[in-house]
């Protein structure tokens, strides 16, 4: 029977969580009436007993009067305000911790996703799915001749690029200095391609406006088809190998995973493909790219 109690006590004066200051008054209110309750209750209980037991110093009928009227005056301000004072700590603590995990899963220059975040985010993709890395062409050179500053700013207008395109459907993320990933959810194959091409045209047709000038910006890509089974690693690994082949194949354009199916690439941004560059004209790659788009001169 006591642990009935003690467990309906402690129910009744958990704290919780809160979502709103407002939430918090209401709960200080409500609980402030417990609390206020609660000790009429005890008040009374230990008037009758002591009466019972005759031992009870005062009129019975006067004393009820007074816990009636005292208890309540002195329990409710009492209860109300030590409640709102830790609940508004509680609450105030929600939004730190919310704050920081907020923080600790954005990438503080783009307002995306981080690496951590987007791992995790993977995790809840709808099926079928495809990895897109986009990588900033050049984009070593735009900082040495105009300033990390101008870098910064070509960082965060790529990064609302594809945000936008995204419309919240596809999950963005920034993973690295200049390079980006979409794991583009719900789409077919062919219309995975169309979107990251969309991407990367929508990207190069929209210099970036900065205090140096405009900047002319493009971005490579590699795609990989996620599949039952496979893992994050190896998805990685043939969108990272797709990136490499578009980008020693002349940068700005898409490439597939299949344009490099079964070849085992260089240590990345070292020699090229050998073959597969100097059989662009005739190769898998070239007539997949050449229904997608023309790699610029």
């Amino acid at each position: 029977m006591m642990e009935r109690v003690k467990a309906w006590v402690n129910d009744q004066l958990a704290l919780g969580e809160f979502s709103s200051r407002e939430q918090v008054l209401r709960r200080s209110a409500i609980m402030a009436l417990r609390i206020a309750a609660l000790a009429y209750f005890l008040n009374v209980a230990s008037h009758l007993i002591l009466y019972a037991a005759g031992v009870f110093p005062y009129d019975l009928p006067a004393a009820l009067v007074i816990a009636s009227v005292l208890t309540p005056l002195i329990a409710l301000p009492v209860a109300f305000t030590a409640y709102y004072v830790v609940g508004q700590a509680v609450y105030e603590l929600a939004l730190s911790r919310a704050e920081f995990e907020r923080l600790s899963r954005t990438d503080s220059l783009s307002g995306l996703l981080n690496r951590r975040a987007f791992l995790e985010a993977i995790e809840t993709a709808v099926s079928p799915a495809a990895l897109a890395i986009f990588d900033v062409d050049r984009f070593k050179t735009i900082n040495d001749t105009l300033g990390h500053v101008a870098g910064d700013e070509v960082i965060v207008a790529v990064a609302g690029r594809l945000a936008a395109l995204g419309c919240g459907r596809h999950i963005v993320a920034r993973i690295g200095g200049e390079e980006f990933a979409v794991l583009v959810c719900g789409l077919s194959p062919d219309e995975t391609l169309a979107y990251v091409e969309d991407a990367r045209s929508l990207i190069e047709a929209q210099p970036v406006a900065c205090d140096a000038g405009p900047i002319a910006v493009t971005v490579s890509a590699g795609v990989a088809d996620c599949a039952p089974g496979r893992d994050f690693d190896d998805l990685f690994s043939h969108a990272d190998r797709a990136l490499y082949l578009a980008k020693v194949s002349g940068r700005n354009r898409v490439v597939h995973e299949r344009a490099v199916a079964g070849v085992v690439p260089p240590t990345r941004y070292e020699a090229p493909f050998g073959e597969i560059i100097r059989d662009l004209d005739g190769s898998r790659f070239a007539t997949m790219a050449a229904t997608r788009h023309q790699p610029k001169a």
